[in-house]
């Protein structure tokens, strides 16, 4: 399939879903913007020191583990324990709905993204070892970069030489039995909880290296965390759904199948969307 066609089908399904579930802006009541707004940047306060203050206190254990790849399993247990501590220290406790076991590792985790939260509540719905795959800007956030450094794989997807290198990455990882975590969408949309339509990195990766796609659906985060720095963006306590979905088999499965599982992943992280969101 040429760039072209590719282009053109994905503009076909986003016209046809883009209307599908309606944009979390147009549900706010104008008045309550405003009437919550110091609520909301006092929550943003509170976030930012628990999250900020908890990096700072484990920044040094960070460092010497992600020193040497031979302590990245252990990099990744502490990062596990940060993120359960964040959940409830930060007031966003997880639940997790789990549809099925996860399969036997590696496996390609694909998940919708509505709120940085996504990021941290990751290491509370996935257990095993993973690695994320995150945007390349994530190497310029003061601290958190240390984790896209060695670790985790940044993507460049402003250059297709720099991408191409990113999902080489990705395959090594995989080959060596590391399941690999990323957001088909590329980025956080502006009208969530409506998805973005998926590129197809996270497929063409799956299918190559015949391993699964385990599905997740964030169902809350798009509603209790917006853009930090915008003044009117959403920002409080609650409880995060999460749903994790039977992985979706890729097993001789060719590129000719990539545009069938895109859509079929995109409809399994859409449905619990759609029903929490008519």
């Amino acid at each position: 399939m040429s760039r072209h066609e590719r282009d053109t089908e994905h503009a076909l399904e986003e016209r046809s879903t883009k209307h599908r579930i309606v944009d979390g802006e147009s549900r706010r009541n104008p008045v309550a913007k405003w009437l919550f707004l110091p609520f909301r940047w006092l929550y943003k306060l509170y976030f930012a020191l628990v999250f900020f203050t908890s990096l700072v206190a484990l920044y040094i254990p960070f460092r010497v583990l992600l020193f040497k790849p031979q302590r990245y399993q252990r990099a990744f247990r502490l990062k596990r324990a940060w993120a359960n501590y964040l959940q409830w220290a930060s007031l966003v406790p997880v639940r997790v709905t789990r549809l099925a076991p996860l399969p036997e590792a590696p496996y390609v985790i694909c998940c919708n993204h509505g709120s940085y939260l996504d990021i941290i509540q990751m290491y509370n719905v996935i257990p095993e070892y993973f690695l994320f795959m995150g945007k390349y800007e994530l190497l310029k956030w003061p601290l958190f970069n240390i984790f896209f450094h060695g670790m985790n794989i940044a993507v460049n997807r402003g250059s297709h030489v720099e991408a191409a290198k990113a999902f080489r990455r990705a395959a090594e990882a995989i080959d060596r039995g590391t399941s690999i975590a990323l957001f088909p969408e590329g980025t956080i949309p502006a009208f969530t909880p409506r998805m973005k339509p998926f590129k197809d990195g996270a497929f063409r990766l799956a299918i190559e290296k015949q391993v699964p796609i385990v599905p997740v659906t964030f169902l809350d985060h798009w509603r209790l965390f917006g853009e930090p720095t915008e003044l009117l963006s959403r920002a409080r306590p609650g409880i995060a759904r999460v749903v994790v979905h039977p992985p979706i088999p890729t097993k001789g499965m060719t590129l000719t199948d990539l545009p069938d599982l895109r859509r079929a992943v995109y409809a399994t992280i859409e449905g619990p969307l759609l029903a929490d969101n008519p």
